[in-house]
């Protein structure tokens, strides 16, 4: 019976796991954890292939404790009521550990039936999910959870993993292996730190490869083929979505219109076009802002030309679009101000208006036949000094000018004419 790479090379112990010093190296805190023997109720959050299911067994191995393992993708309540049963008897004498893999698949109704079982510690829940747990996984169950985020591992800790398995395979093949220089390097960089991706790209390279005289040559093309686009993670739900178009933004806003190139193009590449337009133009308002006023047409133009181009050339206008905005002055004056006006709007602030901004209108209804309003276009310099909030937030201040050249411009022209 088949058997994939990625389960014949399973990490047994906790040191044989890769990337994930951060919580299973020696003193972190899961690691303390198992070893200690006492598992919590615990949620594994991070990308597929780093881990998430090996350590699950493991710790179960070194507890003695029986391991049922669900996906919640397709189990369903009947599956928990099953494993219910054997509680307490023979089959499970020191209790049961259930991995329920992707776990915000199930509903609010499934999961709650988890929870009479993981509160009087005869079931310890260990759910794994590639989702923000925060988001998917409901509060009764967060409450009695520890959360350990499993990180995407890097390509040297992938290139290990799949040096390890280059190995194995030539002592089951009896063959020698002639990785072609870069190789290995271009697998362990393109499968996107998943390492069962790796894994499943070494055995198709063995499988499909021409031994001669007991050699066989892993070159770089064929790595290139059987590697494809995998590093490219962005499901329109997923969090690396998110994760992505975050990072174009905080690169954007720290004016780094390199970083700014790299998450575009990795948005672009996973066919995420219509998500990276959104946020440039989002991008344009909230952090460029009133320091280049004129940038939010101008992006819209590239944003437009890029809808109706299509890829590969939407491209263009979006990589001028991106390092237009990070190599332009910043500022969030204005969007600041705003949500500081909220904020007073939502607490019940600001009643009603000065009667002088009333609507004429209003004057054939009342008793008050002179509103006092004074036209600004009567007075030097188009101004005059009025009340415009409503009285229970007369003064009140919500927008600093930015210091940016543009914003100071402004500052100093109506400084000047306040003062005359």
């Amino acid at each position: 019976m088949y058997q994939p790479l990625a389960d014949l090379l399973r990490p047994q112990t906790l040191d044989e796991v890769y990337g994930q010093s951060h919580i299973l190296g020696e003193g972190a805190i899961l690691r303390r954890l198992i070893d200690s023997g006492n598992i919590p109720n615990m949620i594994f959050y991070g990308p597929s292939g780093t881990g998430k299911t090996t350590v699950a067994k493991i710790i179960a191995q070194q507890t003695n404790r029986t391991l049922f393992q669900l996906n919640a993708t397709t189990a369903s309540t009947a599956d928990i009521k099953e494993i219910v049963a054997q509680l307490d008897t023979f089959l499970a004498p020191n209790g049961i550990l259930l991995y329920l893999d992707e776990i915000q698949s199930f509903n609010k109704k499934q999961q709650q039936s988890l929870l009479e079982y993981i509160e009087n510690g005869k079931i310890t829940l260990i759910a794994s999910t590639t989702e923000n747990p925060y988001f998917y996984v409901f509060n009764a169950i967060l409450s009695r959870s520890t959360i350990f985020e499993f990180k995407q591992i890097d390509a040297p800790a992938a290139l290990q993993a799949i040096k390890r398995a280059v190995k194995f395979l030539e002592e089951r093949t009896a063959l020698t292996a002639e990785p072609e220089e870069g190789a290995l390097e271009y697998i362990a960089g393109s499968c996107g730190g998943d390492i069962r991706k790796a894994m499943n790209a070494v055995e198709v390279l063995f499988s499909a490869g021409q031994p001669e005289n007991g050699v066989l040559k892993l070159t770089l093309e064929d790595a290139k083929a059987v590697s494809q686009k995998s590093a490219l993670r962005a499901d329109r739900d997923g969090d690396n979505f998110y994760d992505l178009l975050s990072a174009l933004q905080k690169s954007i806003r720290g004016s780094d219109p390199d970083a700014a190139c790299h998450y575009l193009a990795r948005l672009l590449e996973a066919g995420q076009m219509q998500g990276a337009c959104r946020r440039l133009m989002v991008i344009a308002c909230e952090d460029v802002g009133l320091a280049y006023p004129q940038i939010i047409p101008i992006v819209k133009s590239c944003v437009d030309a890029a809808l109706m181009l299509g890829m590969p050339e939407a491209r263009i206008p979006l990589g001028d679009a991106a390092v237009l905005m990070a190599t332009s002055p910043k500022s969030n004056s204005g969007h600041i101000a705003l949500d500081a006006a909220l904020a007073d709007v939502r607490n019940g602030l600001g009643r009603g208006f000065p009667r002088h901004l009333q609507n004429v209108h209003a004057d054939t209804y009342t008793m008050e036949r002179e509103q006092g309003y004074r036209y600004p276009h009567d007075y030097p310099g188009h101004w005059v000094q009025q009340q415009y909030l409503p009285d229970d937030l007369a003064g009140k201040t919500y927008y600093t000018y930015g210091d940016n050249k543009l914003e100071q411009a402004a500052k100093q022209y109506w400084d000047a004419l306040k003062k005359r």
